[in-house]
């Protein structure tokens, strides 16, 4: 069995480690820049040139006006105010929101507080593959419907959602309806890999979180087209054109911006980088692992995403025999101290809950190599063979 180098991340999809370039740019605005960017003396404008900047550096990859760029403390926050901002703003037209049954708990919970207020809420079923239909849309939209949201790429199973299709759908539409429903997707899966350009994706809302490429945690951005109806979440101040209150995180934007750029810089390579070592992970489990389920589409996916299933055995004691062999990776099972739930993800494409606890995901990166890929191969089988024969164990927490 080789033995690797350093310690293997394979967890990408849940974060992923500041780049040296990134830090180097956020540094100043911590102890040198740090004045407030709504205070009008020099300090102070130093950082609002610098939020300046970092916006334009956004829109130019988003391929929007800069004053449609919102920075936010993360995609959760950017999926809570869309759905919310979006929904009331057009609370008055309508009261039903239409989204999918495997998108990120930010989309669901924010959809299911917003059922306690009166709304209703459509959550369309995916195929085997995590792939919504447009039949399916087409036929939930009605004439009280004000928002869509659909993720353009699922965290869990990599599966990549026909996004532009559902946007032009829901645009027909509602144009031949003569009302407005808005187009939100949850991009935060996608940055660094595909195309986030909001004019080629048609959507109104657009969500990122600057810790999935590469950026610090706590910072995110919401796109909103001008002109699309919002009603802003957080208030107490005037700040992002008064649609997102509170003191700018300068150094997190800074790093946001140059994260992004980076990122979409890089796109093509990485795309090509991480395909590479994603069809060698899949193939060798399929090879040297019996009775491996592959979750997602075989090839409409991420391409650092690989999630598997395995018959008897349970996802936990997999983790952590990885773990101990020197690589990190997640489950898409929903762990606690009282309870072992399975991923709502990969029950939606029909896993039964006994296999979906047994869900294991390899998410790859910049920084991998197909010579750590060749390593998890040589490591996964023995680990899911131990636990297969100490069923006892592998059941432990159920």
């Amino acid at each position: 069995m080789a033995t690797p180098g350093k310690f293997i991340y394979m967890d990408n999809a849940a974060t992923t480690p500041v780049r040296p370039e990134v830090l180097e740019a956020m540094l100043p605005y911590f102890s040198e820049s740090y004045g407030n960017p709504s205070s009008i003396y020099t300090l102070a404008q130093e950082s609002r040139k610098a939020v300046d900047r970092s916006r334009e550096k956004v829109a130019k990859v988003l391929g929007c006006r800069a004053s449609e760029v919102l920075f936010t403390s993360g995609g959760t926050e950017s999926d809570n105010t869309a759905i919310r901002g979006a929904a009331m703003a057009l609370w008055p037209t309508g009261n039903h929101i239409i989204t999918t049954s495997i998108e990120h708990h930010a989309v669901l919970h924010a959809c299911h507080y917003l059922e306690t207020l009166g709304f209703q809420v459509t959550y369309l079923p995916v195929d085997q593959y995590g792939l919504v239909r447009l039949e399916d849309m087409e036929q939930a939209i009605t004439d009280r419907t004000v928002l869509v949201s659909v993720m353009l790429a699922n965290n869990e199973i990599g599966t990549i959602e026909p996004v532009a299709e559902v946007a032009r759908l829901v645009k027909e539409k509602a144009r031949l309806m003569d009302r407005t429903i808005v187009v939100h997707t949850d991009a935060v899966q996608g940055a660094g890999y595909l195309d986030l350009n909001v004019r080629n994706l048609d959507v109104d809302m657009l969500s990122l979180s600057s810790h999935k490429f590469h950026g610090p945690k706590g910072s995110g951005v919401l796109y909103v087209r001008r002109g699309a109806p919002f009603t802003p979440q957080q208030v107490g101040g005037g700040q992002e054109r008064q649609r997102r209150a509170g003191t700018e995180n300068v150094p997190g934007i800074v790093g946001t911006a140059v994260a992004l750029e980076l990122a979409a810089e890089e796109r093509q390579w990485l795309f090509r980088h991480a395909q590479e070592m994603r069809d060698c992970l899949i193939q060798g489990v399929q090879e040297r692992v019996e009775r491996a389920y592959l979750n997602g589409h075989p090839t409409q996916r991420l391409p650092n995403n690989v999630n598997f299933c395995f018959e008897d055995v349970e996802g936990e004691p997999v983790l952590l025999g990885l773990d101990f062999a020197g690589v990190a990776a997640s489950s898409g099972s929903a762990c606690t101290s009282a309870s072992l739930e399975p991923s709502h993800v990969l029950v939606a494409i029909g896993r039964t809950a006994e296999l979906a606890q047994s869900s294991l995901r390899l998410t790859l990166g910049r920084d991998n190599t197909l010579q750590e890929v060749e390593y998890v191969l040589e490591t996964l089988p023995g680990i899911v063979g131990k636990f297969r024969s100490m069923p006892s164990l592998s059941r432990a927490g159920a």
